[in-house]
Parts: C-alpha cells; sequence; structure tokens
C-alpha cells in the first residue's frame, strides 16, 4: 500500500508534465512561459483589470496595461507639453486668488470628497445665499466613499457666498460656504 500513496494522481503528474514541459521550451528557470503569459494577458483584458501580479516561488511577473493601450513613458511627453502652458497662466491666479479672497471663518470641507447642495438631484438647495441658518442647520452633503456626510452650520448667520459647485470635488479644508 505504500507505493499507492507515493504515486501521484494521473492528472497532477500530466499537469506537472505539461508545465515543466513548457518551462523548458520557453524560458527556461524563470517561471510562466510565454503561452502562460498569454494567458495572463487575456485574462488582465478580460476582466478589464488594469495589473496583474503572478508569483512563483522567489520569481515574479507582473503585467499591467495603460487606458490608452501604450506604455507610460510614451505618454510622459504629452504630459509635459501639457504643463506649459499651465504655468505660464500661473502668474495670473494668485492675482484672481486675491480678488476672491476667502474669509478665515468660512465653512471647510472636514475631508476630500464630492459636494452636493441639495439632499438628490432635482431637489431644492439646501441653502441659498441671503438664507438665514441656524446653528447645526446642514448646509450641504459631501459624499466620500459612498457615505453622505452633512455638513452644519457651526453658528447662526447668513449665507453670504457659496463657492463650491454642485457635484464638484472638494479638498480637505478648502472653503464651502461664507456665513455673516
Amino acid at each position: 500500500m505504500a507505493s499507492k500513496k507515493s504515486k501521484p494522481a494521473p492528472k497532477a503528474a500530466a499537469a506537472k508534465a505539461a508545465a515543466s514541459n513548457s518551462k523548458a521550451k520557453d524560458a527556461p528557470g524563470f517561471g510562466p512561459a510565454s503561452a502562460d503569459i498569454e494567458r495572463l494577458a487575456k485574462l488582465l483584458e478580460k476582466t478589464g483589470l488594469a495589473e496583474l501580479e503572478y508569483q512563483e516561488g522567489t520569481k515574479r511577473l507582473r503585467l499591467s496595461r495603460g487606458h490608452s493601450g501604450g506604455f507610460a513613458p510614451m505618454a510622459m511627453p504629452a504630459m509635459t507639453q501639457a504643463a506649459a502652458p499651465a504655468t505660464a497662466a500661473a502668474p495670473a491666479a494668485p492675482a484672481a486668488a486675491a480678488a476672491d479672497a476667502v474669509p478665515d471663518d468660512a465653512v471647510t470641507s472636514p475631508m476630500v470628497g464630492t459636494a452636493y447642495l441639495s439632499p438628490e438631484p432635482g431637489a431644492p438647495a439646501f441653502v441659498r445665499v441671503g438664507d438665514k441658518v441656524k446653528e447645526g442647520q446642514t448646509l450641504l452633503i459631501v459624499e466620500a466613499m459612498k457615505v453622505m456626510n452633512p455638513i452644519r452650520s457651526p453658528r447662526s448667520g447668513t449665507v453670504g457666498r457659496i463657492i463650491v459647485q454642485n457635484g464638484a470635488p472638494v479638498e480637505y479644508g478648502e472653503a464651502l460656504i461664507v456665513l455673516e
């Protein structure tokens, strides 16, 4: 009976032999054969994943694809060219920022997310310019990771200016609404 235990199952032995044959033909000592790499690439394409990693022992293979189907270094010159006009416009930005200076006591975003001025699409906004608000009243919502977070008024006052646009991305500490 000891001989039965030491014999590998026929399917496992055939799979192991096929794997070692394909490795020996295409990439000796590396890991996956080119046929295996092609299958992984097809899997990457079929699933829509941007990256796939395969590891066998200490050898590791990482497949990734860009949105354009090209290599990332090819996109670098285009990004550099696009950045040049923005640099030229940078001196005008401080002048515009000074004209639209935001008071230090503006209501700011406590998180990164997307700002919504109404509770649902098509519904009236929580507040409008000129509305009187009470402390704790909801001014808007910031969505972060599919969670709607109400932004409440820190004090009573009048809405002097709504800085953020509906559906706009906001950063932590970004001014949202000015209360007077």
